[in-house]
């Protein structure tokens, strides 16, 4: 069945086509480990798992590489200010993010790779760059001329023809204007010990070539997919294309996929406005991870979300209610083809997972579908879904008094040989004795009122 995505390069849906048929390479922008991820990143990281799901339940084997980010601006600051090694400090954040992402039920990659692990390949990268004329020395550290780059800023939309072109170290800038950006810092007094020979200067890697670097490394030097969050588009993405191409001369990257932000009080959730949460607070909070995930699973990635925790919550009981249904099903039913149809259009429609959960909520009312094949058919949507539905807790079935199934055996009776008025009164009787009666295809089912 065909995928589409919406991709950012070329701002539309496309048909996937993969660069090797069945299989799917993909990069992803991970976590800058130098304090915990706010809920907000986690919301990147659940749609990076499940791009990964809806491939893998479309039989695609997937190539999956995420980075972790262990040494740049951010990491090498605190490590100072809290007077901690590099490798002390990166290693504490990230074994808490990897904690809380198996916390989210979020799959791990099939390579999971710290910059501080491939710096060869980033002298290579950056010593091409200079090589093809493309990058240049500075005082400072070796930058990328961008006006030695074919088409840059494309995916981000930029014109070239505003703005100065002068050089800036920093990693990360807010304004879309377009400047020649650092590949390798000289080592200064600042860094202390972090840094690296290289016949162009001892220093370390900008934070836009270790993710190009990586991702050739593992990937090859064009990959399917590349993902991250909307706000990565500009500067990152944007100089590891140039980057990337410039030193190939083939495309990097086929399909981008950017998500939307989580906004809080309407304005994006970040560490910067100090208006940020941490998954430990929504637990404070009694509200779980997986009832986290399904709050996000209701809305499409593209489109932002406002965070409340009046919304988690109504989520969180959604979700419970979902678990405790499952739990009461019988074990041994099929997936419904139909269903199973219907779901899959929905995922291979740019993640259309909102639609996919509706669809989940119409099988669970529909009549025509047996309970054990509706839990069988939930499990199945579940592959992509994360929301481990196979370990909801089972629900031991009710005892029933015999006069009540008697009265219900009546009423049955009744129904069948269309005398509604008794029907009717024995159903109140049933009532009075404290249970509910429904009626489904072939039968009916009794439980308490």
């Amino acid at each position: 069945m065909e995928i589409k995505l919406y991709n950012t390069l070329s701002r539309r849906k496309e048909a996937f086509k993969p660069l090797n048929k069945g299989a799917v390479s993909m990069y992803h922008c991970g976590p800058t480990v130098y304090d915990t991820p706010h809920i907000g990143n986690y919301r990147t990281f659940i749609l990076n798992d499940l791009i990964r799901r809806t491939f893998e339940y479309n039989g695609y084997k997937v190539d999956q590489a995420m980075n972790i980010t262990d040494v740049d601006d951010k990491t090498i600051r605190r490590s100072r200010e809290e007077k901690v090694p590099l490798k002390e400090l990166t290693g504490k954040y990230e074994k808490l993010f990897l904690e809380e992402t198996e916390k989210l039920n979020i799959l791990r990659p099939t390579h999971l790779i710290r910059a501080t692990e491939y710096i060869p390949p980033m002298i290579e990268l950056v010593s091409t760059l200079i090589d093809r004329g493309v990058a240049y020395k500075a005082s400072d550290g070796v930058y990328v001329s961008i006006d030695k780059v074919k088409n840059y800023g494309s995916l981000a939309g930029l014109d070239l023809s505003h703005g100065s072109h002068e050089r800036i170290a920093n990693d990360e800038y807010d304004k879309e204007n377009a400047r020649d950006f650092a590949v390798w810092k000289f080592k200064t007094a600042d860094d202390g010990d972090v840094a690296w020979d290289a016949p162009f200067g001892a220093g370390r890697p900008g934070w836009h070539i270790e993710c190009s670097a990586m991702a050739m490394k593992i990937l090859g030097t064009t990959i399917d997919i590349h993902t991250g969050g909307m706000d990565l588009i500009f500067p990152h993405h944007t100089n590891e294309i140039a980057q990337s191409e410039s030193a190939t001369g083939q495309t990097f990257v086929h399909y981008w996929l950017h998500g939307a932000f989580m906004n809080v009080s309407e304005e994006k959730m970040a560490k910067s406005k100090n208006n940020f949460l941490k998954l430990s607070d929504l637990l404070d909070e009694s509200i779980s991870p997986l009832g986290y995930r399904y709050w996000l699973l209701t809305a499409h990635y593209r489109s932002p979300v406002n965070f409340s925790f009046e919304a988690v919550r109504a989520a969180q009981t959604a979700l419970i209610r979902l678990l405790q249904l499952i739990g009461s099903y019988p074990e041994g039913g099929s997936v419904s083809v139909d269903y199973q149809k219907r779901f899959n259009e929905s995922i291979n429609d740019d993640l259309n997972i909102p639609q996919a959960v509706a669809l989940a909520w119409e099988l669970i009312k529909d009549s025509n579908v047996n309970d054990a094949d509706k839990r069988a058919t939930l499990i199945d949507f579940d592959r992509v879904f994360g929301l481990k539905f196979e370990s909801a807790p089972r629900v031991e079935e009710e005892e029933i008094p015999e006069e009540v199934k008697v009265l219900a055996e009546a009423r049955e009776e009744a129904r069948q040989a269309k005398d509604w008025k008794k029907a009717d009164a024995l159903r109140k009787e049933i009532e009075a004795r404290g249970f509910a009666v429904k009626d489904e295809t072939g039968g009916f089912k009794l439980r308490s009122a």
